[in-house]
């Protein structure tokens, strides 16, 4: 849903960038008032009457930067963007920036800083804050510039620029970055704290001081010397032009601060990759160093990518709006998730096609399917209802209804697509953005919410090019469609056209909405879903149109936004809202905290309900992989609302879904009559939707399938396996529990899998090679045990990865078996780690072919890192191999052994043994 605050402009200039990066061909000069896009076209000027970025006061407004920046494409809609975008007149410098675990807000004489680390609740108790309060300013003497603009900036940094004619200032500062790197010309180093500081480490050019109870290091160059006087700190420069300040976890940490104090951060990257449903992202800061050689750096990992990550971490962390910050020291690290499942549509299981067709006679026959719609955000949500339905239609053989729909939706985008009529897109010059007019919420004055806006669109385009190919060609209506993708996600950083990814902030892990940021509490967002429908909308379009980076592209920010969402706007786990705020979940965050609250309603249905709508098959599924924190959502908007949802009962009907399909169903069995839909819902979509859920089961996200556009479901002890294939020739699909899908070209296909093709990665139980895990130590073929768990001892914060250290040992002796050509071990393994935080269990299994106590095969698997949520997660053989010693021959009278012990971490774990989701598989026959 779009917030009444701002968001980006439009029109469109585009260069030989657009074929550069695969979205399309250049675009001709940006001299015609008309610029072809394929079949299509959009302005390069606004239309009569119309506004582009202005003030608060409606004076037109460019961006703040320096001479070295300009005409580069400004990442509005950023953690920072105030300090380019000058939404406030009377403010040329910026509002409060949360980058974590620092605060920040410039001001005349330089950068202010802080560091808040005790939440207050205001509001009513309907919102947490740890709003900025100045520690300390870092600056020149004397400094006392007329205004601050953006001079520099990459994936997830950025550089302030404050001149006064005299003296000019340059400082680094990003996402998880406990240092400020200044650089500063005509004055010496200035640092001014809010009170006198205390001072705990003076070592010349090295000073240790707390500020409020903050503990920060000053550094300047060597030879030179920090002078304190009351709250005024100064050092001369020595001829230099550099210094740094770092916030510290504790004043023991100084020596290892004091290493990285002149590794000076001159940008960051993130990097990601899909395979076979692994989404991976590396995330690195480029340095140079000021004095020394030293080129590593710290950073503070925020909780959704600590959670995701085997490299090494510090024992040091920080407070944040966003729960405990934990530091790495390097100048990269990288992450790894499960893809976040996406599908055209649901299957029709359990679908009645009598009762569906009449639902979706009602919208296809409507004398208005738009709803009046005549702004891009309500064209948008209508757009994107007619687009739910194409497939269902499909799925009952309605063809003439689904060709019915895709023409509303072709004939809408195209109306949209042509510059000239009633609505057009337009391109801006200077804030580099394709606005659409008639525009809404802010998305040309403020240039708020463009994915938002544009997310349903490029969704709608994604299903015409399912069924309609031709209508998606860049010579046709794909050239718009991938205009569109290049002002709210562009994959480019090279693009001088528009900004590399808009408004998603790839460090954070979720987008923001504000294109202004002009807040005291920073930026913020509100409808998560809606920024996750447009990543589900480049899945869908990459694959729909053969563009693998694309669809790639999609599903990292699809799944790094989902786990997002999860910790930040749910507290999935509760470990991130502070413990005096008593609320469960989030309308909004805030760069400064969180707020139980809409930018329009206090209704708690609108509250639970904004970051769940769209309900859509690409972007919802994400969202039941968090069951428990489903079921408090739906709880607390009860206890709220005085009962069951009555306003938005659909949407929340089928949020309830994704936990619990019989419930929900149960309640649209109660209540389908009388109830008017959500404007992006219909009844056909809502019925689909909870039939098909309570007859499949909820989205198990445990299980991924080998293309992002696959997704398993279970209901009970079943799983179904579903795949949708774009392509032109059949293929198929395999699962990480090992099972496979056939899936025909240009088809959805569903069922119970089968096993294979080729080596099962993580196999079903067999009969005579299949052991499970008895508490005791024993492997057996025998079934029918009563589940059981042993513990699996503390590693006590030592590093035991690829040595047992206190294992558990489980063994089977007197085996024969031949050998299978060509087999190789597998294993599946269900481990909980509780609610402990950085663990990793691994095993090693070992062969003793003739039983005489020497083992000649030992295979040794990379550690499984397991979540602090209490549930069993499963480890497999596709971790893959560490190391291996010896070869596998036939067993006579041969002995298995398998060892399990806890590789990393401060807590015991659990293993399962007494089921056959606890087994290992030898490849004998």
């Amino acid at each position: 849903m779009p917030s009444p605050r701002t968001r980006p402009a439009a029109a469109l200039v585009l260069v030989s960038a657009l074929a550069a990066v695969g979205l399309g061909p250049a675009a001709v000069p940006a001299a015609a008032a008309t610029v072809p896009a394929g079949a299509g076209s959009y302005s390069d000027t606004r239309p009569a009457g119309t506004s582009g970025p202005t003030t608060n006061t409606g004076a037109p407004v460019t961006p703040k930067v320096t001479a070295a920046a300009q005409g580069k494409p400004v990442p509005t809609n950023d953690w920072w963007s105030s300090l380019a975008f000058q939404r406030y007149g009377d403010n040329p410098y910026s509002t409060p920036m949360y980058g974590h675990p620092l605060t920040y807000q410039a001001v005349s004489g330089g950068l202010e800083v802080g560091y808040p680390t005790s939440p207050a609740i205001v509001g009513d108790g309907r919102q947490y804050e740890f709003a900025h309060k100045r520690d300390l300013t870092l600056g020149l003497t004397g400094l006392n510039s007329p205004d601050t603009k953006a001079d520099a900036w990459s994936d997830w940094t950025v550089t302030p620029y404050w001149s006064d004619g005299a003296r000019t200032l340059r400082a680094t500062i990003g996402h998880g970055m406990p240092f400020v790197y200044a650089r500063g010309t005509g004055g010496d180093a200035r640092i001014t704290t809010a009170t006198a500081p205390t001072v705990f480490a003076d070592q010349g050019n090295v000073l240790g001081i707390t500020v409020a109870g903050h503990h920060y290091a000053l550094f300047s160059p060597s030879g030179t010397d920090w002078n304190v006087s009351g709250s005024t700190i100064t050092a001369g420069l020595g001829g230099k032009d550099y210094f740094s300040v770092a916030v510290l976890p504790s004043t023991d940490a100084l020596a290892t601060y004091r290493k990285y104090a002149y590794s000076f951060v001159t940008g960051s990257a993130v990097s990601w990759s899909y395979d076979a449903g692994t989404v991976r992202a590396t995330y690195g800061l480029t340095t140079e160093a000021r004095e020394g050689t030293e080129r590593g750096t710290l950073q503070a990992l925020y909780r959704h990518q600590w959670l995701h990550t085997t490299d090494p971490l510090t024992p040091y962390t920080y407070v944040s709006p966003r729960g405990t910050m934990k530091v790495r020291e390097g100048a990269s690290f990288t992450t790894a998730q499960k893809a976040a499942a996406t599908l055209p549509g649901l299957p029709g299981s359990g679908v009645d096609p009598a009762r569906l067709r009449g639902y979706l006679n009602e919208v296809a026959n409507s004398s208005d399917p738009f709803s009046g719609a005549v702004d891009t955000y309500w064209t948008g949500k209508a757009l994107g209802k007619l687009a739910q339905l194409v497939p269902l239609a499909d799925q009952i053989g309605e063809g003439a209804v689904r060709d019915k729909l895709l023409g509303l939706i072709k004939g809408r985008l195209q109306e949209w697509f042509t510059a000239g009529g009633a609505t057009e897109f337009s391109y801006d010059k200077a804030w580099k953005t394709l606005t659409g007019y008639p525009a809404s919420y802010g998305s040309d004055t403020e240039l708020n919410d463009h994915h938002f806006h544009y997310g349903y669109y490029v969704y709608a385009a994604a299903i015409v090019a399912q069924y309609d190919p031709n209508w998606a060609a860049d010579s046709a209506w794909g050239t718009m469609v991938k205009t569109l993708v290049r002002d709210t996600a562009n994959p480019s950083r090279t693009d001088s056209s528009f900004p590399f990814l808009r408004g998603f902030d790839v460090y954070a892990g979720h987008s923001w909405a504000s294109g202004h940021q002009g807040f005291a509490a920073g930026n913020n967002q509100e409808s998560s879903s809606e920024s996750t429908n447009l990543s589900a909308a480049l899945v869908l379009w990459g694959a729909a149109t053969g563009d693998t980076s694309l669809r790639d592209l999609g599903t990292y920010l699809l799944t790094t936004e989902g786990e997002a969402i999860a910790q930040y706007w749910f507290d999935a786990d509760q470990q991130v809202f502070p413990g005096s705020f008593q609320h469960d979940t989030v309308g909004m965050v805030w760069g400064s905290g969180g707020a139980y609250s809409t930018w329009w309603t206090a209704n708690p249905e609108e509250i639970h309900g904004i970051n769940v709508l769209p309900v859509t098959s690409g972007g919802s599924l994400h969202l039941g992989a968090r069951k428990d924190a489903i079921r408090r959502n739906i709880a607390e908007m009860e206890r709220e609302n005085g009962g069951p949802a009555v306003e938005w009962r659909d949407i929340l009907w089928e949020f309830q879904s994704l936990a619990d399909p019989g419930a929900a169903k149960a309640k649209w069995d109660a209540g389908h009559a009388g109830y008017t839909p959500e404007a992006g819902e219909s009844k056909a979509h809502t019925y689909h939707w909870l039939t098909a859920l309570d007859t499949l089961g909820a989205p198990d996200a445990t299980v991924t399938g080998s293309i992002p556009t696959s997704a398993v479901f279970t209901k009970g002890t079943t799983r179904t396996y579903v795949a949708h294939n774009h392509g032109s020739t059949a293929r198929t699909v395999t699962f990480s529990d090992g099972k496979s899908l056939s899936v025909p070209a240009r088809s959805t296909a569903s069922g119970n899998g089968t096993a294979g093709p080729g080596p099962d990665p993580d196999p079903e139980p067999g009969t005579g090679n299949t052991f499970q895990l008895r508490t005791g130590g024993t492997l057996t073929t025998a079934t029918g045990a009563a589940a059981g768990a042993d513990t699996l001892a503390s590693a006590q914060g030592g590093n035991h990865d690829g040595t047992p250290n206190k294992p558990l040992v489980y063994v089977a002796k007197n085996i024969n078996g031949t050998l299978r050509t060509g087999g190789s071990t597998a294993f599946r393994l269900q481990v909980d780690a509780g609610t402990s935080v950085g663990l990793g269990q691994q095993a090693r299994i070992s062969y003793d072919l003739t039983g005489d106590g020497t083992f000649d095969r030992t295979e040794t698997y990379h550690y499984f890192a397991t979540d602090p949520v209490t549930g069993w997660e499963e480890y497999a053989q596709s971790r893959g191999l560490k190391s291996a010693t010896g070869t596998l021959g036939d067993l006579r009278g041969g002995t298995v052994r398998l060892e399990v012990w806890s590789a990393i971490g401060n807590g015991d774990a659990r293993l399962q043994t007494g089921t056959d989701r606890s087994v290992v598989v030898i490849p004998y026959d």
